[in-house]
């Protein structure tokens, strides 16, 4: 057998002393506790019981002072002095005014009824069920007042309406004397359900249930909102003149709980507050620990993912000096933590930037702007960031975007402020390459262009070229006359001769004019925004834009407001987008639309103080609701020979000027009974 160490015993022992105290104590708590809440709950229930009965003591005087009233109030109607009239009068008022009354009558010694007065809060009485039908009870109750001189009650009785409800009753039979003879009897009517509620609304507080109830317990009648629970009941006898009811009262509170009152939720509460007590200390340290070890782990966590990150984070306190850093933030300007903490006026600021940037920071730091960070009232600008110059520490400036945001602390006060910065270098290469991009795809929309408008140019350059070398062997010919030859009366050899010259030289200007204009419209390519007339825009494109109308037999119309609006644009684009839209509407005229309904439209409008809109009406067939829904998309064209790129170019092109492009089909006011409905391309452009 293995010997028992002595040095576990007696730790042993006393964790089992002290289980044993501490199960003795709670077992002495738990004792008291039970026996507190016994005495309670019976001190409780016999104090609900004793006020049940004092309550159903004091119905069944209220009850029977009921009764008396409306007895004294029957006495004025057995004077033998009232007629017919008066006495169905003050009939009608006091059943008007005890609705626990529901008829009157007068009856003969013989029983026969002779006046009837019934209750208006309600059916008749006996409408349904018949007068005779309570004859010997009334029969019974009138002989006991014969004999005693003094009304009488009958049996309560139950009447049923038409619909199968119902009302128990009562009858009073009150002797009428004539000079000092019986001369008949006033019977009355009453309602228990109506007796009850008028006497349960002079004792009860809503919280009980009165009722007329039989020797049998069975139930007569009753009154009050809510049913009793048949805990807490009570049964008192009201004598009336001749009969005898039993009152009960029901009250609606069940049997008390567990903690009936707030002495003993105290009590409990703080004995379970003392057997918690212990417990809580024992979890307080370890859940200490706990959360110092998930603190730690937290802050390494973040540390972590801070290092991680790309954007570079910046803290900085109100005053301006830096708080706080992050890798990524030192890796982007070439300055470790340590020369950066601190610091209100860092070392990253380009020195041409200094005294811009130190006015910016506290503008940004002023107690105006940091009280509207704090209460979200900050503008747009604050939200969404804004870019600035960095300069890196071999001296390089770089491009930026800071986003700030206020750094509230866990009592919500303003300590300083939160950046986010991310270095934008590459994303601007991409735009400057796109923009390039964008410039190379322009310019070869612009030499597409005029490649499609080779042919037109060698037909327009012939004419005119045909025409000098017609002056030009006129000229010879001039020049080897003899001048006696020529006949009599011209104007000689030198005259014609200047004439032809002149020719020569118009021709060649007309030429030219047509060479410079393609010229210039191939070789712009600085985009730069300027002030431009819109006739200016439309002068000149027009050149080109005729000699795709003469081809095509289209008439070119040009519709300008008086004054001229002028524009900010780039001015080489948008000749390019006047000159796109233009033939394309004299191209879909070539084909489907007669010669004299060939009319291209060009509208300047002004219709906003800020935007002017132009306008390019063709009279073409339109076009079909598949084609209008990719008319934008890049290298869609309806023509073999298309690039697809026009409408797309024209397109982003205005909208970099910030205006809309849009197209209507059919045009308003088109001609569709000839089969032109036409397509109108409409754009606007910034007011100068």
């Amino acid at each position: 057998m293995t010997p028992v160490n002595p040095r576990w015993v007696l730790p042993l022992r006393g964790r089992w002393r002290r289980t044993l105290l501490w199960a003795s104590l709670l077992l002495l708590l738990a004792v008291a506790q039970g026996l507190l809440v016994l005495l309670t709950v019976s001190y409780e229930a016999s104090r609900a019981q004793d006020q049940a009965e004092a309550m159903a003591l004091e119905a069944g005087a209220e009850v029977k002072r009921q009764v008396t009233r409306v007895m004294q109030d029957l006495q004025p109607l057995t004077s033998p002095a009232i007629s017919g009239p008066e006495w169905e009068l003050r009939a009608q008022q006091l059943l008007q005014g005890r609705r626990e009354l529901l008829r009157l009558e007068t009856r003969s010694l013989q029983g026969v009824i002779e006046r009837v007065s019934d209750t208006l809060f309600g059916p008749p009485p006996f409408a349904w069920f018949k007068r005779s039908d309570g004859g010997p009870e009334i029969d019974t109750a009138c002989a006991v007042a014969r004999r005693t001189a003094a009304p009488a009650f009958t049996r309560s009785y139950y009447v049923p309406f038409e619909g199968g409800t119902g009302v128990e009753v009562m009858d009073l039979c009150v002797p009428l004397q004539s000079a000092g003879q019986l001369a008949g009897f006033l019977v009355s009517t009453w309602s228990l359900s109506q007796l009850l509620e008028a006497a349960l609304g002079a004792v009860s507080s809503g919280r009980h249930e009165l009722s007329f109830v039989e020797s049998d317990g069975s139930r007569l009648a009753r009154a009050g909102v809510p049913r009793g629970v048949g805990v807490y009941v009570a049964e008192r006898i009201v004598d009336l003149p001749g009969r005898s009811l039993l009152l009960r009262l029901d009250s609606a509170a069940g049997r008390p709980s567990l903690i009936p009152n707030l002495a003993v939720a105290l009590v409990l509460g703080l004995s379970l507050a003392l057997t918690v007590l212990v417990l809580l200390l024992a979890r307080d340290a370890r859940r200490r620990a706990q959360a110092e070890a998930a603190l730690a782990e937290a802050l390494a966590f973040r540390k972590a993912m801070e290092d991680s990150l790309s954007t570079g984070l910046r803290a900085r306190d109100l005053a301006g000096r830096i708080t706080y850093v992050n890798p990524a933030f030192c890796a982007m300007v070439g300055f470790s933590a340590e020369e950066l903490l601190g610091s209100s006026r860092p070392p990253y600021w380009p020195a041409e930037q200094v005294q811009v940037y130190a006015q910016r920071q506290a503008l940004r730091l002023a107690p105006d702007a940091a009280q509207e960070a704090v209460t979200g009232r900050m503008g747009p600008a604050g939200r969404e960031g804004f870019e600035t110059l960095f300069m890196r520490r071999n001296g390089e400036r770089f491009p930026v975007m800071i986003y700030e945001a206020p750094l509230v602390d866990g009592g919500g006060k303003h300590t300083g402020w939160m950046s986010a910065v991310l270095d934008v270098t590459e994303q601007r290469r991409v735009e400057d390459l796109s923009r390039q991009q964008q410039e190379r795809l322009q310019a070869s929309a612009r030499l597409a262009t005029v490649g499609e408008m080779a042919s037109l140019l060698s037909h327009e350059l012939n004419q005119p070229l045909a025409a000098i070398a017609s002056y030009a062997s006129a000229c010879l010919n001039l020049a080897e006359q003899p001048e006696h030859a020529q006949p009599p009366g011209h104007a000689g050899a030198p005259g014609m001769l200047q004439e032809a010259l002149q020719r020569i030289a118009e021709q060649a200007e007309r030429a030219g004019r047509v060479i410079r204009s393609v010229h210039d419209f191939v070789r712009r390519r600085d985009q730069q925004r300027e002030v431009v007339g819109c006739a200016q825009l439309l002068e000149a494109v027009l050149p080109l834009v005729r000699l795709q109308a003469r081809k095509s037999g289209a008439r070119i119309d040009v519709e300008l407001p008086d004054p001229v609006p002028h524009v900010r644009c780039d001015r080489t684009m948008v000749e390019q987008v006047l000159l796109n839209l233009a033939r394309n509407g004299i191209q879909a005229m070539e084909t489907d639309t007669p010669l004299p309904c060939r009319v291209l439209r060009i509208m300047v409008l002004q219709r906003h103080p800020r935007w002017v809109e132009f306008g390019i009406i063709d009279a073409g067939i339109g076009m079909a609701p598949e084609v209008a829904a990719r008319l934008f998309t890049p290298f869609f064209s309806t023509r073999p020979e298309g690039m697809g790129l026009g409408l797309s170019l024209c397109r982003t092109v205005v909208e970099q000027h910030g205006g809309a492009l849009d197209f209507d089909s059919p045009a308003p006011g088109g001609s569709a009974q000839a089969g032109c409905p036409g397509t109108r391309f409409r754009f606007t452009l910034p007011a100068a």
